[in-house]
């Protein structure tokens, strides 16, 4: 029987399930920083896209389930958040979009499904609409596409292990291990005014999609998630009971089993 972190007690005192090894990793210099990346598995290639300060350890128990299932798992950390490292410019989801091209271009992954949570859900959407020919489909996490979508935060245990979960990975991780505040600042001013997309452009969104919302969700607005699936034609709407934004880290099982039925999909 599975047995679930619902309370991140677990993912606050040891983090996500360790990585196996990787097949091939580096760095891509791109656009002011280095971007890191790392590959596991082989067969049809799905990118990973982590959510905001925290890095691409956070996916490790998808990624075996995507290696057993006979994909090629293509982690990257953010600009700014693991190993990569930022200039001094402000953040942009379009920015970071461009930086997962670069590693597509690096690696000659012409086409690939993108898998995002949170902040790295914005990036995927972003890809999907700014290079739809480089993605098979895109699998939407835990993320709002304007500034309606987000609920007011209130604090909590959980919030708070996660917290202090991704500042402790940022000393261990960071060519700027003291700097972890400064990151915090910056995507925080990021979040202010992006991302901020319109139905309009929604529309044009021509990939699969598959918009993913957990019951529970801390930061997201279930109509928001509602309005994203009927702003976009080719999206469909999944809902994931009993966890919240954090549902890969409390019950990998369930949401693995909704991403891969959706990588099937679009990789068959």
């Amino acid at each position: 029987m599975e047995s679930y972190d619902d309370d991140l007690k677990c993912f606050e005192a040891h983090g996500a399930a360790p990585l196996p090894t990787a097949i091939n990793q580096g760095f891509v210099e791109h656009d002011g920083a280095r971007i890191r990346y790392a590959t596991y598995g082989s067969g049809a290639p799905v990118i990973l896209l982590h959510g905001g300060l925290g890095h691409s350890g956070n996916w490790g128990y998808q990624v075996p389930a995507l290696v057993a299932s006979g994909y090629r798992a293509v982690l990257i950390d953010s600009r700014g958040h693991g190993h990569s490292t930022r200039d001094s410019r402000p953040f942009t989801y379009e920015l970071m979009a461009s930086d997962v091209l670069a590693v597509m271009n690096a690696l000659q992954v012409d086409k690939a499904a993108v898998v995002g949570w949170s902040d790295g859900a914005c990036t995927a959407l972003i890809l999907a609409m700014k290079a739809a020919e480089h993605v098979a489909g895109v699998f939407f996490f835990g993320c709002n596409m304007d500034p309606s979508g987000t609920k007011e935060i209130e604090p909590s245990p959980v919030l708070d292990r996660c917290f202090g979960r991704h500042a402790k990975d940022y000393a261990q991780l960071s060519a700027t291990p003291d700097q972890f505040d400064a990151l915090v600042e910056a995507v925080g001013q990021m979040m202010k005014t992006e991302p901020n997309y319109s139905a309009g452009e929604l529309a044009h969104i021509h990939v699969p999609v598959a918009i993913v919302q957990s019951e529970h969700d801390e930061f997201i607005k279930p109509e928001h998630a509602e309005y994203l699936a009927r702003s976009i034609a080719t999206a469909e709407l999944k809902i994931l009971p009993g966890v919240s934004h954090f549902a890969p880290l409390q019950r990998p099982r369930q949401f693995n089993s909704v991403m891969l039925a959706f990588l099937r999909k679009v990789l068959s």
